[in-house]
């Protein structure tokens, strides 16, 4: 019987926990995926992955696929594995067969993108967020949607699921629970970089060109209120109303805490407003529109008047804001997910900061 020697390929190399392989010189530029840890069967993982690659364009109608024997000799797999996948391919209509020659990519080029969007919450904003992604992409893609809740250790057990299903993964990285069970950055490395999409929040510890829309949050806040020096210059005091428990950046604290000692104002961080006595001369930065409402129920039992003994500044406008007449910091929010599925669709692989600005009304 003649045995087959074991010859590691020439162009082998290992990428985290994924087996990357050039397979022959029939498309040398192309790379199968597999993934060890993956419960799914392995003619299925080869399915996805020619799917994944026709749908992000590295595959495109007419290139040639390696044969079965390549596939087989590469991954070391059963040729009946590799012709299931095939067979599985050429039925849905994504590869054909030329007798004598091999097969080829058949799919449209235009086929959709399977897109997995994993949020830290869902909020009347992060949905301001889906919305306009969702338009900006029109028909080019399918969007799954799925919540991490600040978890880290359920936030990998999305991606272990998903991983190798999707064309992109477009996550938001924040992450303030089971940071001692699951080590998320570990999660982000896993996912191919020209497949990860970072939304609201930049990791610049990732390596590779990742494509990244996100707020600069200590820099946003400071940048603000700057812009507002001369509506702040009759305040002496400046409070920033921050829940420790609400799972906001901390980074928001840091750059109030920079603006107020730059401009040399007193200055404090509290958790609530329940408790809080209302200086006259003080400007609040509130972030909850619980404690908004607690701030100007007070106001209004003393005869202190909103923008010009007490200021009031909250983040993220609304029209009951607007009514208020209460000024505003924000992201914009559309912007966010509009320019992220443009980017994505362009296959721009940039780092872009969302635009962030101060609406000035009567409060302040």
């Amino acid at each position: 019987m003649l045995q087959r020697q074991a010859i590691e390929p020439r162009h082998r190399r290992q990428s985290y926990d994924f087996i990357d392989v050039y397979p022959g010189t029939s498309i040398p530029i192309y790379q199968l995926q597999f993934n060890p840890k993956d419960k799914t069967p392995k003619y299925k993982q080869i399915v996805q992955s020619i799917i994944t690659d026709i749908g992000r364009g590295v595959l495109r109608k007419g290139e040639q696929l390696p044969s079965i024997s390549e596939l087989s000799i590469e991954y070391y797999l059963a040729r009946d594995t590799v012709e299931k996948a095939y067979r599985e391919l050429r039925e849905r209509g994504y590869i054909t067969s030329v007798q004598g020659k091999g097969y080829y990519v058949q799919a449209n080029d235009a086929l959709k993108l399977k897109i997995l969007l994993v949020f830290n919450k869902l909020s009347s904003y992060k949905k301001i967020i889906y919305y306009a992604f969702l338009k900006a992409l029109g028909d080019r893609a399918n969007v799954d949607l799925q919540i991490h809740h600040y978890s880290a250790q359920h936030f990998q057990e999305i991606i272990e699921e998903n991983l190798g299903k999707y064309n992109y993964y477009v996550v938001m990285p924040h992450f303030t629970q089971d940071l001692d069970k699951a080590n998320y950055m570990k999660v982000l490395e896993s996912i191919p970089a020209n497949q990860l999409v970072l939304l609201d929040k930049d990791v610049p510890e990732l390596p590779g060109n990742i494509l990244s829309v996100h707020q600069n949050f200590d820099k946003d806040i400071r940048e603000a209120l700057e812009t507002a020096q001369d509506l702040l210059t009759k305040y002496d005091r400046m409070v920033l109303v921050l829940p420790s428990d609400g799972n906001y950046p901390v980074e928001i604290a840091r750059g109030f805490r920079s603006f107020c000692i730059n401009a040399d104002k007193e200055f404090a961080i509290k958790e609530n407003a329940l408790n809080e006595h209302l200086q006259a001369g003080t400007a609040y930065v509130v972030v909850e529109e619980m404690d908004l409402s607690e701030l100007v129920k007070k106001v209004r039992q003393t005869n202190f008047q909103l923008g010009r003994e007490i200021g009031m500044i909250s983040f993220n406008d609304t029209t009951l804001k607007e009514l208020l007449d209460i000024t505003v910091v924000s992201t914009n929010f559309e912007a966010m997910g509009y320019t992220t599925a443009s980017l994505l669709l362009d296959n721009k692989h940039i780092k872009v900061k969302n635009p962030f600005y101060m609406i000035r009304r009567g409060s302040l």
